[in-house]
């Protein structure tokens, strides 16, 4: 089998086209004078702002209710009022709102949508990743699914607590960067509770397809963390792969 680098190309073509065809990353820009190309500098102008809209635009919760019909969503707020505050103070993102009451479940799993860092990214990629992780858990009881509005990682900690969840799993909008302003971002925490550390947590990055984790392979990722979590009672910094979804040595 050849692949696109192996073929010949027309003369005159740029060299470098075929790499930049085969990665997001920003390589091979060229110059004009002492600058870059004006279309590779409009480029970076229109990937900038994408990033700066995917950190700032409100999450819709009718758009991810609609992308999961039939399903029971609670829907909850950080204790963040609005974007501004939540991008200024990290720290009441991670709270739940005063006041807020959900039932206890006693459930294996809650499993928290969190806007984070980029809504757009749970509008587009939210349901499809909750749907194929939950056909990869049979037998585990699972909580309503709760949306989360103006939410760290952490929040998902308080979220299953509140419920009585054995795990949680956060799938939260990453870190715009100049080529993924879509990526979601899945963090796995077994017994969640307020005050949980980092190193307590596994995650799985990138899953955006197509260019970065197919649903499909998160959600393998992710269930065989869960299992393997189930088993030893721990997550994060304790818990290394020994499953076949998982890239050996990983934890």
């Amino acid at each position: 089998m050849t692949s696109a680098l192996d073929q010949p190309l027309p003369p005159g073509d740029d060299p470098w086209s075929v790499l930049r065809a085969a990665t997001r990353a920003r390589v091979a820009l060229g110059r004009a004078g002492d600058a870059l190309p004006t279309a590779r500098e409009l480029e970076f102008r229109a990937a900038h702002a994408a990033a700066r809209d995917a950190v700032h635009q409100p999450l819709d919760p009718a758009v991810v209710r609609a992308s999961l019909p039939g399903a029971e969503v609670l829907e909850v707020h950080s204790a963040a009022p609005d974007r501004a505050t939540y991008l200024q103070r990290p720290d009441l993102g991670r709270q739940l709102a005063e006041g807020t009451t959900l039932p206890r479940t006693d459930a294996d799993l809650a499993l928290v949508i969190a806007d984070g860092l980029s809504p757009r990214a749970v509008h587009e990629h939210a349901a499809g990743l909750a749907t194929a992780l939950l056909e990869r858990l049979p037998g585990w009881r699972v909580a309503p699914l709760v949306l989360a509005s103006q939410a760290r990682v952490a929040l998902g900690d308080a979220v299953g607590a509140a419920l009585g969840a054995r795990a949680v799993v956060v799938l939260v909008g990453e870190r715009p960067g100049l080529s993924s302003a879509d990526s979601l971002g899945v963090y796995l925490t077994w017994d969640p509770r307020p005050g949980r550390a980092d190193s307590e947590r596994n995650c799985v990055s990138n899953v955006r397809p197509p260019h970065g984790l197919s649903y499909a392979q998160a959600a393998d990722t992710v269930a065989a963390l869960l299992s393997a979590a189930r088993q030893l009672g721990a997550s994060g910094v304790a818990l290394k792969d020994e499953g076949p979804a998982l890239p050996a040595g990983a934890g």
